[in-house]
């Protein structure tokens, strides 16, 4: 005898049982049992901050392309300071602040090393247009000189924050790393 199998476009149909009208049992039904619903339990709402922090782009910079991102950020940044606010000193502080973060948060795990040495190069690289040198090469220099050691507080805040969000990371990535080679209960290591 031949058995036809059933395939993708072919469907087996189970024979259902006659539609009753409401409030009378179906045949061969003793009685029918409520079901009730547990309704599900949400997870707790994030505050709007960590919510508007997860919607921006998380991209993994190697080391060069996070002191390129930095140092390209920082001249357009310095450029933009330089042509609206007169080279406003505090605008500038708190744009390298913000661009040292990021610069610690985007760059890959491998390279975190390379996100606090790259970020006083972009300091240095933004600040050549704030300085506002005039004179040739010997009066640039001495501006970019000058501007450096005034606003070296700036410069230590952004590479410390850069330095500590990069040692978080390493911390969190080992912490991870050690949970994943630890033996499970019931294995021998």
């Amino acid at each position: 005898m031949e058995q036809h199998r059933a395939g993708p476009h072919q469907r087996r149909q189970r024979p259902q049982a006659p539609l009753s009208p409401p409030g009378v049992p179906p045949q061969g039904a003793l009685a029918e049992v409520p079901v009730y619903r547990v309704p599900a339990r949400r997870a707790p709402a994030a505050p709007p901050v960590v919510l508007a922090l997860r919607r921006l782009p998380n991209p993994r910079l190697t080391g060069l392309g996070a002191g390129l991102f930095g140092s390209a950020t920082m001249l357009a940044l310095g450029l933009l300071d330089r042509l609206l606010l007169d080279g406003s000193a505090l605008v500038y502080g708190l744009l390298f602040l913000s661009v040292s973060a990021l610069t610690a948060l985007w760059v890959r795990e491998a390279d975190l090393v390379t996100a606090p040495i790259g970020v006083p190069i972009a300091f240095t690289v933004g600040i050549v247009p704030v300085s506002g040198g005039s004179g040739g090469f010997g009066g640039q220099a001495m501006a970019v000189v000058t501007a450096l050691a005034v606003h070296a507080g700036w410069l230590y805040g952004g590479t410390l924050i850069a330095g500590l969000i990069t040692c978080v990371r390493k911390v969190r990535m080992m912490g991870r790393r050690r949970r994943r080679t630890r033996p499970g209960p019931g294995r021998r290591g």
